[in-house]
């Protein structure tokens, strides 16, 4: 079974042995058989813990016992409990996946879950940056380094130098922002301290040329980039491969960084990941994030995560005329309603543009 959290986990533990074992099963039938991430099938596996503890609570000890009745007894609980209707909607998610795997199993006589109705979740439109707020993020690396993370408290503010260890030179997360304060003046810079920007770059060129997945994104190879063709091979949710193209200065960033980059930070296990960390290890997301983070903000402006670059990417894409399918291919939405929201976040710009501008608005 995945690691989920430890109240998680002892409820597990807490339920009749023939429920443990359906977890497991349905947990192994995630990873193996629907090549869910890990981060998915823990998601799964709570939301199935709670679902059987809850059960189990009503008097099912078995786990033919498990009725729609009961199912919708759990969501009502949850939603007194104060979970959000995307909450809710996920987890109504969980038990139909579950109902549907247990009932071909033959563990549950008819597939209960498939008459579970979820509350619709409401969908916030994303945060976008304009087009020239992306430009000047994904050119912060060549002009400047981003500010070191606030001291803890009891620690002593370090005063800001020219750094020269810049950010994201941790390949491992870490509580704190990976942006190290600088070492004193006048210390030589070494190789693999000029090649962190080199890699800094290339990140944010990937992420809003392409429009991937942090996660996607740091999963490359080097033999994933076809720099003849200017396109990268991303493996997203799934496993499912689809092949995104880049611009010219994507590959620009990608050209300097594998021959003036990557080679300064290769180590022992490095392999064959297309971003390293300092150490020589594939770079994290997490890490990733930060360094995105840490660049917005010595560029002053607004708060944005990679995924927030995803969504400025599609939201460009589509004001600049791209058809709404080939805009779902590049992001490896299964489906187009994820993509169609896009459309609104455009709409609602033009609105924003014309309740500004327009003297009748």
């Amino acid at each position: 079974m995945s690691r989920p959290d430890r109240s998680t986990r002892a409820m597990h533990q807490a339920l009749p042995p023939a429920l443990r074992d359906a977890v497991d099963d349905f947990a192994e039938h995630l990873s193996r058989v629907r090549n869910r991430s890990t981060h998915t099938v823990r998601a799964y596996v709570t939301d199935l813990v709670s679902l059987l503890d809850h059960a189990v609570r009503m008097g099912c000890v078995d786990l033919a016992e498990l009725d729609l009745s009961v199912l919708r007894s759990w969501l009502a609980r949850q939603r007194t409990t104060g979970a959000a209707r995307t909450s809710l909607a996920r987890r109504a998610a969980s038990a139909r996946a579950f109902s549907a795997w247990a009932h071909r199993a033959g563990m549950l006589p008819a597939d209960v879950g498939a008459a579970l109705a979820s509350p619709r979740a409401h969908r916030e439109l994303p945060s976008v940056l304009r087009a020239d707020q992306a430009a000047a993020l994904v050119e912060a690396p060549a002009r400047r380094a981003p500010r070191t993370a606030a001291p803890r408290s009891g620690e002593a503010p370090t005063r800001q130098a020219p750094p020269t260890t810049p950010p994201g030179s941790d390949d491992t997360p870490t509580r704190q922002a990976p942006f190290a304060t600088a070492p004193p003046a006048g210390a030589a810079k070494d190789a693999a301290t000029e090649a962190v920007p080199l890699r800094d770059r290339v990140l944010l060129e990937l992420l809003y040329a392409t429009g991937v997945r942090v996660s996607e994104v740091c999963g490359l190879d080097v033999g994933d980039v076809d720099h003849a063709r200017r396109v990268i091979r991303v493996f997203g949710k799934g496993g499912r491969e689809r092949s995104v193209p880049y611009g010219v200065p994507a590959q620009r960033a990608l050209d300097d960084w594998l021959r003036r980059g990557r080679p300064a930070l290769m180590s022992g296990h490095s392999g064959d990941a297309l971003l390293l960390g300092a150490r020589g290890g594939r770079l994290n997301p997490t890490t990733a994030r930060q360094i995105v983070g840490g660049y917005a903000e010595t560029a002053g402006l607004p708060h944005i995560s990679p995924h927030g670059l995803r969504h400025s990417a599609a939201t460009h894409l589509l004001e600049g005329g791209a058809d709404l399918r080939a805009v779902q291919e590049l992001l490896g939405h299964s489906s187009l309603a994820s993509t169609q929201i896009y459309t609104h976040v455009s709409v609602e710009r033009l609105r924003a543009a014309y309740r500004q501008a327009h003297p009748r608005a």
